[in-house]
C-alpha cells in the first residue's frame, strides 16, 4: 500500500480529549486523528457517549440513520444510537449512546458488566460503519476496551463484504490494564461454536478470558507507545502475563513514541500563562517561576529550584521511591516543590503529609486543574517522573518544550524522550536515572540540583530541551508508515 494514499481509518477509543479522559489514551486519540485528518485522511473517531461529555460544547448531533439501533450482547439486547460531534479544531468524533451501558458515576467502573459495555461499544461502531455503508481500510483499536475487534472481524464478520479487505491495528497504551472477565461469559462474545477455539485456552482453563490478549493475538499488527515500552512488553519483568503471546506476535509489534499537541502544550501560545517565552525570553519563565511560587505560599527566594509533579498517584508512577528521599533531600538542600494529582491512598497522604512537614516548601494540590498543570510545567524549573514502568509519558515532553528539566527513570518512553545531559560536551536534555530505588533517585536529584547551581551548563540543558520536536506531525507519519505495511 502506497503511504500517500488516502487512508479510512476507524479509530476505536474508550476515551478522547477533552470529552472523556482519565489518562493518555484520551490524549492519542484525539491528536493522533486530529493530526490524520489534517493530513487528508477520512478518519472516523468513535467513543462511548459516556453522561459526563458535553454533548453541546462539542456540537452532538443526531446522525439520521443511525439511530435507535439494536444490538444484542449475550443475554441482553440494547438500543443505541450514533451521535456525530466535533473536538476542538474541528476534528469530527462519533459518539456511541446507549445511557444503559455509558450513563454512569464515572468513565470505567468495576460493575459485573464492565466487559459488555465495551463489547457492545465495539460492536456498535462496527455496525455503524455498516449502516453508513463506509468500508474502512484500517480499524485502528487502542487497549483493551476494543481489543476484541480483530477476532470479531476474523468470525462475526467475516461475510461482510465490506470489512473484506480491513486490515486491524492494535496500539497497546498500558499493558497493566487487559479487560479480564469470567470464562463462563464467554457467550458475551457472540461467536459461533466453530470460532470458540480460537479463545485462548490457558486463560479458559484457568476460568477467565483477556481481551487484550486476544487483540494480540488476533490483530495484524500491534504497536504500542514507545519503542522501549514495546522491548520491555516482551519480558517478564514489564509483560503483565502477556509477554509469551508478545513474543509470539514479536515479528508483528512495533514502538511508535507518542506526540505532543503543541497547540495546547507550548509555552508560546499557552492560553492558561498571562505571558509567554521561548529560549530567547527565559526571564518570562523566570519571573511566571516568582508569581507561581507567591500563588502558592512557597519560600519566594529565586534561587531556590521548584520541582514540580503532574501525575495520576499509581504504583507505576514510583513515587514510593520519594518516600525517604524527599524529607532527606529537602533538609539539606534548597529545594521548593509542588505536586499535582490523585489517586491511590498512600500517595495522597505522603503528600499531604510532606506538605504539613515543610510549610513554605511543599505544596499538594489533590485533584486535578488543567490551568494548575500548566503553570507547574511552566513555573517549574525541574519535573520529576520516578516511574517503576512509563510506556510513553507525555509530560516530560511537555517539560521539555517549557525549559524544565525532567529528572526521570530510564524506562519505556522516558527513555526514549530524554537523554542524560553531558557537561563534557553540552548534550542532553534531563537527568535519567537507571535503578528503581531510593539512593537512584536521591542521586538524580543531587546531581540536577548541583547542575541548577552552574547557570551556563543549566541554561545549556533547558535550551537543549526546548528544542526537542515531538509533534504529532512526526508520530502520525509513523503510524501512517504502518499502515501502508498492512
Amino acid at each position: 500500500m502506497n503511504p500517500q494514499k488516502r487512508y479510512a481509518v476507524c479509530m476505536l477509543a474508550a476515551e478522547v480529549a477533552p470529552l472523556s479522559k482519565t489518562g493518555g489514551l484520551a490524549d492519542v486519540a484525539a491528536a493522533l486523528s486530529k493530526a490524520l485528518v489534517a493530513a487528508g485522511h477520512d478518519v472516523r473517531l468513535f467513543t462511548p457517549a459516556y453522561s459526563s461529555i458535553d454533548r453541546a460544547a462539542c456540537a452532538a448531533r443526531a446522525v439520521p440513520n443511525l439511530q435507535k439501533l439494536r444490538l444484542t450482547v449475550g443475554a441482553r439486547a440494547f438500543v443505541f444510537s450514533v451521535l456525530r460531534g466535533k473536538l476542538p479544531g474541528g476534528t469530527p468524533v462519533f459518539l456511541v449512546d446507549c445511557p444503559a451501558l455509558f450513563a454512569r458515576a464515572s468513565i470505567y467502573t468495576s460493575d459485573a458488566d464492565e466487559h459488555v459495555r465495551f463489547i457492545a461499544f465495539t460492536r456498535a461502531a462496527l455496525m455503524a460503519c455498516g449502516e453508513m455503508r463506509w468500508a474502512p481500510r484500517i480499524v485502528h483499536c487502542n487497549d483493551w476496551h476494543t481489543a476484541f475487534a480483530p477476532l470479531l472481524l476474523r468470525t462475526v464478520l467475516k461475510d461482510e463484504p465490506l470489512f473484506a479487505t480491513t486490515s486491524t491495528l492494535l496500539t497497546i497504551h498500558n499493558i497493566g490494564y487487559q479487560g479480564i472477565f469470567a470464562a463462563s461469559q464467554a457467550k458475551d462474545l457472540g461467536l459461533a461454536p466453530g470460532a470458540t477455539p480460537l479463545l485462548y485456552s490457558p486463560d479458559l482453563a484457568a476460568g477467565q478470558i483477556n481481551a487484550l490478549r486476544h487483540g494480540i493475538l488476533y490483530a495484524d499488527a500491534i504497536n504500542t507507545v514507545s519503542p522501549t515500552y514495546a522491548r520491555e512488553i516482551c519480558t517478564s519483568e514489564y509483560g503483565m502475563g502477556l509477554d509469551d503471546s508478545l513474543r509470539v506476535r514479536s515479528q508483528d509489534l512495533s514502538g511508535i513514541l507518542n506526540g505532543v499537541d503543541y497547540e495546547e502544550w507550548d509555552p508560546r501560545i499557552d492560553r492558561y500563562l498571562p505571558t509567554h517565552y521561548d529560549p530567547a525570553h527565559l526571564a518570562v519563565k523566570t519571573r511566571l517561576k516568582a508569581a507561581f511560587v507567591a500563588r502558592l505560599g512557597l519560600d519566594p527566594d529565586p534561587a531556590i529550584p521548584l520541582a514540580g509533579v503532574v501525575s495520576r498517584l499509581a504504583t507505576q508512577k514510583g513515587f514510593e521511591l520519594m518516600y525517604e528521599t524527599l524529607p532527606r533531600v529537602l533538609s539539606q538542600r534548597a529545594l521548593n516543590f509542588v505536586v499535582l494529582g490523585a489517586g491511590e491512598t498512600q500517595y495522597e497522604e505522603f503528600f499531604s503529609a510532606l506538605a504539613l512537614r515543610y510549610p513554605g516548601r511543599v505544596h499538594f494540590h489533590q485533584g486535578y486543574d488543567e490551568e494548575l498543570a500548566h503553570w507547574i510545567e511552566a513555573a517549574s524549573d525541574l519535573f520529576l517522573m520516578p516511574s517503576r514502568y512509563e510506556p510513553c509519558g507525555l509530560n516530560q515532553m511537555y517539560s521539555l518544550r517549557y525549559g524544565t528539566v525532567p529528572v526521570v527513570r530510564r524506562t519505556g518512553g522516558l527513555a526514549d524522550s530524554v537523554r542524560h545531559f553531558n557537561p563534557e560536551d553540552g548534550t542532553g536534555t534531563g537527568v535519567v536515572f537507571n535503578d528503581f530505588d531510593g539512593p537512584a533517585l536521591e542521586w538524580a536529584l543531587n546531581t540536577t540540583l548541583d547542575l541548577y547551581a552552574q547557570p551556563a551548563p543549566w541554561a545549556r540543558v533547558v535550551r537543549n530541551g526546548m528544542e526537542c520536536d515531538f509533534s504529532w506531525q512526526r508520530a502520525a507519519s509513523e503510524y501512517l508508515a504502518l499502515y501502508a505495511r498492512l
